[in-house]
């Protein structure tokens, strides 16, 4: 999987709010921002106020800090962890 560049800065509010709680350095938000993103425009999630949203910026914190670092690799894991079923 590919992220688009595109997707690197974005709208990505509940992730934003978690992240801040936290202290990452300005690479690592890069990171997890685009592995957010990325998920969920796979999911086709446009509303960044539905609660999976929060879900998907959770359960990404914690699949870096359990120590993925690649954006594509954290995207796939916390989607397949979370068991959230990929739109036809």
């Amino acid at each position: 999987m590919t992220l688009p560049r595109s997707r690197w800065v974005s709208g990505s509010v509940p992730i934003q709010r978690l992240l801040q709680q936290a202290a990452f350095a300005p690479e690592e938000v890069k990171h997890l921002s685009a592995a957010y993103d990325a998920a969920l425009e796979m999911l086709r999630l446009k509303d960044r106020t539905d609660p999976v949203c929060e879900l998907i910026a959770a359960k990404i914190i914690q699949v870096y800090r359990l120590g993925e670092r690649d954006p594509p690799k954290i995207c796939a894991r916390a989607i397949k962890e979370l068991g959230i079923p990929m739109p036809g």
